[in-house]
């Protein structure tokens, strides 16, 4: 009965996608039909009994002049196999029946390429049609510009059996029968390499090799390159992924959708790299969905199951931090964002009128909290959520005063909007009108609302221009929340792409529309407020970790989140301490505060955050912990300054800085904050935990003073409920506290050693 089931469900699964249309057949990960808003399993795809496989077979030929070779694809078929009642599928060697046969191959010869980006940053590309796509820059949104070519820092050979490309830093070969990519490190240590069929002669496990595959339903194409795993390898990155940071052993989808908070596998902000422990990266030049299977389904294979027709990679050699600025070279860095961004970043959900936003920046100078900007959320417009950047005249008499007086009192102001605009909406049958939205291949709207079509100059232009308009008012920031919904299915951009491949680039879109206008009218000031990124939007900070929930599990989910977003090269993350969904319980957000005041940007947000909402006690706790962070500020500027340089993040897993301690890779709730200090925030309750410090030097509490070598120790925390420790001979620059940046007496500035 169990094997019929298998069977009735897999010829349903092809039933399904053979009725569907090509970008309908995705499907999620439990294996329903799509839904907007969910992530897509591309695996599902390639267990499809309607589809036709190509596996990678031998090398035609190989010009090591101009990198250019061609490779031999073996045509297959998945057949159903029965042994000892039970049910798998196979794949099978398949002789074609298309007519006329003499126009087809049966194992077609198709082109792919090596080209060396210089020592340790090579470009690999693969594709499935024989049409292959010349090179344009001009619309690029997730490389910086054209790689540049280092051909010359490799050395190229080639044997009867091999070609062999070799740099100070690795090596590439190419085997020729069975084709087979392999990467090695600069002592010729076998790194990783691609799969044939014949990795599977010691195993009754029949793990497909690196292939493309023809989907019955439509002829388009999709790929999946395949990789070997070691058995202790570890491998980390994928964005701002919330589940444990190493990913071996998960199945990670990289569709950009909104999973409503930081505690699922989902992801606002998923980014199409990772690195490994082995001394290796792969940056997935796509914007195609991709799900990557890190052994998940066979522990000895790194399965990369891509929705695009072609595979462009480019592989890095090196220490992790070596990698991070070999890919940031690649997809852009982050220029310095305002000093006054790195100060506290006071909101709620929300305030609803300029007498609410005046007396909440009182309050906060008369209880002499630190405080730089004050954020208005989803209430300034007339109508809650409605957006069309205008505050509400009824409520704000006049904002523009308000932003001066403001502006006089150290405060900078964030407003909240978004790029979905409602029927309701006023702007909804302009936008519709004059094209300015996604459309669908009717050229009519694909969903209910009209989402802004960043591909289309004009949308560009219409947005920014309200976006103008506040920032001359004298607003600082912009918070570009959502961008996740983009249309999928049926969305057809004005660039003439399907959402198949816009769908995951509008957060790159959106953040850089709204970065770009804000950084022109702000005197250079560039920064906004994002929530969903995909390569690319590094480029544009900051981003926060979305709408945690108010639970220790909420407050794990931002940490992991947040190293997690530092591994993919984003220097600069944010989270809502507190959480965001319901008024944090007092004991949580006091152990989550001083995790916030110790990442790159601080920002309460959510219900009743105000420190003066809970008690006297709880205003001079939160008080301290924002004093704490404006008195690092000489040192939280040098360490954000050489992660824009680096492409390095300010909160780094232990394993970025200690790349060579095997403990390092191990810890997930610890972090460095900038290269000297580090943090280990109190996940659960209680005053004290379990610490691990890295080899090669002391460390300092940076509270009391207590020093530890280094191993795992139980710390107890002090007067902020939160461990710092300082590496033992650390100089840590200081300076007075003041009530917001601008008024920061550097002349003052004092160093601590510890």
């Amino acid at each position: 009965m169990k094997g019929k089931n298998i069977l009735k469900g897999l010829a349903s699964a092809a039933l399904m996608m053979c009725t569907a249309s090509a970008s309908a057949q995705l499907t999620t990960n439990n294996g329903i039909q799509y839904l907007q808003g969910q992530s897509i399993d591309v695996s599902q795809q390639f267990s499809d009994f309607s589809n036709i496989y190509f596996f990678a077979d031998s090398l035609v030929n190989f010009d090591t002049t101009t990198g250019k070779g061609t490779l031999k694809w073996k045509r297959q078929q998945l057949m159903p196999r029965q042994a000892f009642n039970a049910n798998t599928y196979l794949h099978q060697p398949l002789q074609m029946l298309d007519f006329p046969n003499t126009a087809y191959d049966n194992d077609p010869e198709l082109q792919f390429s090596l080209e060396p980006v210089n020592e340790r940053t090579v470009r690999i590309r693969v594709y499935t049609s024989p049409i292959v796509p010349k090179d344009d820059y001009s619309d690029e949104v997730m490389l910086v510009g054209k790689p540049a070519d280092g051909s010359s820092q490799w050395k190229k050979s080639a044997t009867s059996s091999s070609v062999v490309y070799s740099s100070p830093q690795g090596s590439i070969t190419i085997n020729k029968y069975p084709w087979r990519i392999v990467i090695k490190d600069k002592n010729g240590k076998e790194l990783t390499h691609t799969r044939t069929w014949s990795d599977n002669d010691s195993t009754q496990v029949k793990v497909p090799p690196f292939m493309f595959m023809k989907r019955g339903s439509d002829n388009s194409r999709a790929i999946n390159p395949v990789f070997s795993l070691s058995p202790s390898e570890k491998i980390f990155g994928c964005g701002e992924s919330f589940t444990s940071l190493n990913k071996v052993g998960q199945k990670v989808n990289l569709t950009v959708v909104d999973p409503q908070g930081p505690e699922t596998p989902d992801m606002y902000k998923p980014i199409p790299f990772f690195f490994s422990n082995k001394g290796y990266g792969i940056f997935m030049h796509t914007s195609a969905p991709v799900t990557c299977d890190f052994g998940q389904s066979y522990i000895g294979a790194n399965k990369l199951f891509m929705a695009d027709e072609e595979m462009d990679f480019f592989i890095f050699f090196g220490e992790p931090k070596d990698i991070l600025s070999e890919y940031t070279a690649l997809v852009g860095r982050p220029e310095m964002p305002p000093l006054w961004s790195f100060g506290t970043w006071q909101s709620r959900i929300t305030y609803f009128s300029q007498d609410e936003g005046l007396e909440v920046c009182k309050k906060l100078r008369d209880l002499k909290i630190p405080t730089d900007v004050i954020h208005f959320d989803t209430g300034w417009f007339g109508v809650d959520w409605q957006c069309d950047y205008q505050f509400a005249k009824d409520r704000f008499k006049n904002p523009t005063k308000m932003l001066s007086q403001m502006k006089k009192d150290g405060f900078h102001v964030c407003l909240w909007q978004l790029t979905y605009f409602t029927p309701k909406n006023k702007y909804f049958n302009e936008l519709v009108d004059k094209k300015l939205c996604v459309l669908n291949g009717k050229g009519q709207l694909p969903v209910e609302d009209a989402v802004l079509d960043f591909t289309n100059p004009a949308t560009v232009t219409w947005y920014q221009d309200k976006l103008a308009g506040l920032l001359k008012q004298g607003v600082g920031v912009i918070k570009a929340d959502f961008g996740e919904a983009a249309p999928y299915f049926n969305g057809v951009y004005h660039n003439g792409r399907t959402g198949l491949y816009e769908h995951n680039l509008y957060p790159v879109r959106y953040n850089k529309a709204a970065y770009d206008i804000i950084k022109q009218t702000n005197n250079g000031e560039g920064i906004i407020w994002a929530r969903s990124a995909w390569a690319g939007s590094q480029r544009y900070p900051l981003h926060w970790g979305g709408d945690a929930a108010t639970t220790n599990t909420g407050l794990i989910g931002d940490i992991r989140g947040g190293l997690s977003f530092g591994m993919s090269g984003f220097s600069f993350w944010s989270n809502d301490m507190g959480g965001f969904v319901t008024k944090s319980p007092e004991k949580l957000y006091r152990r989550w505060v001083p995790y916030g005041f110790f990442t790159s940007h601080s920002r309460a947000h959510g219900v009743d955050t105000e420190a003066w909402l809970y008690n006297e006690d709880f205003v001079n706790y939160y008080r301290k912990c924002a004093e704490m962070k404006y008195q690092l500020m000489p040192y939280i500027v040098d360490q954000a300054k050489i992660c824009c340089a680096n492409g390095w993040p300010m909160q780094r897993a232990l394993l970025l800085e200690y790349p060579n301690d095997p403990g390092a890779w191990t810890i997930e709730d610890e972090y460095m904050f900038g290269s000297d200090m580090l943090v280990a925030p109190l996940v659960e309750d209680g005053n004290s935990r379990i610490v691990y410090l890295p080899q090669g030097n002391n460390w300092v509490d940076y509270q009391t003073g207590k020093t530890y070598s280094p191993g795992y120790h139980t710390i107890e925390a002090g007067d902020i409920e939160i461990i710092v420790l300082v590496k033992q001979g650390s100089e840590i620059p200081h300076v007075p506290v003041a009530q917001s940046v601008d008024k920061i007496d550097w002349s003052k500035q004092y160093t601590k050693k510890y």
